[in-house]
């Protein structure tokens, strides 16, 4: 019955994990409601809730293209045209491409992402209660790995305890035994990523209500000679992602390594 302590210590592990996740996502869904917001949110606001630091960096590039200060090569190169930015966040990607005028846009992002308008911009967000803070959506990340590591312990205990049941008891009871915390530390997994997906999401729910509101226009294609079109491209980058670029060029220089499509 040596694998009864192996058993003991599977189902600790997993209800350790399953109930530390479970706190953290109620802390992460735990934020006071936003006072109210005239007007909205802007297209920044509505990037970081969206798709936090690297939204905002793709926003920002995009909106400098557009008014032809800066070059996006679809080989996923940026070069800086006007050194002159026009508000705290184009001058933190002017410096962040650095004194050569050009840079690939992945260092970029991660320079950008610890700039202060950046830094500002979440604890602007943060402060009203629209987006997650730092250590909750941390504190969640973290929550997730344990489960998943309980569930590889899980798996493993259940291997050695098969070796210590004598063939005459049959492998049945044991297998029964340890599906339950597999079955535990599973389900949490996949409520966490229904729930709480990407582990957390930047947007707190009252957040999500603002950019529920947001009407993205349908895309449509058109070819995008970077003079500066509608704004429907922003509002859907802001929203969506780089997926939502009409211009195929502009897609892959936001997604190095993809040809334009």
């Amino acid at each position: 019955m040596l694998w009864v302590l192996f058993l003991l210590v599977a189902w600790g592990a997993a209800v350790l994990s399953c109930a530390r996740l479970c706190s953290a996502a109620l802390a992460a869904a735990d934020t006071p409601g936003p006072p109210p917001v005239a007007g909205g949110l802007t297209l920044y606001e509505a990037a970081f809730l969206s798709g936090g630091p690297r939204r905002v960096t793709d926003l920002t590039l995009v909106s400098m293209y557009r008014q032809r200060r800066v070059l996006l090569a679809h080989t996923g190169w940026v070069t800086v045209v006007d050194p002159e930015g026009r508000d705290d966040l184009e001058r933190s990607v002017i410096t962040a491409i650095g004194p050569g005028g050009q840079s690939p846009v992945p260092p970029v992002r991660v320079a950008l992402g610890g700039a202060d308008a950046v830094l500002a911009l979440a604890d602007r967000l943060v402060a009203a209660g629209l987006a997650v803070p730092a250590e909750a959506r941390t504190g969640v990340a973290a929550a997730v790995r344990q489960v998943q590591a309980a569930g590889v312990l899980v798996v493993l205990t259940a291997a050695v305890s098969l070796l210590m049941v004598p063939p005459a008891a049959g492998p049945g009871a044991v297998l029964a035994w340890f599906a339950l915390p597999l079955l535990l530390t599973a389900g949490s997994l996949a409520i966490a990523r229904a729930e709480v997906h990407p582990y957390t999401r930047w947007a707190s729910p009252a957040g999500q209500q603002l950019l529920a509101r947001i009407t993205v226009p349908r895309r449509r294609p058109r070819a995008d000679d970077g003079t500066g079109g509608p704004d429907d491209d922003l509002t859907a980058l802001a929203v969506h992602g780089t997926g939502a670029l009409t211009d195929p060029a502009l897609r892959a220089a936001l997604r190095p390594g993809r040809r334009p499509r």
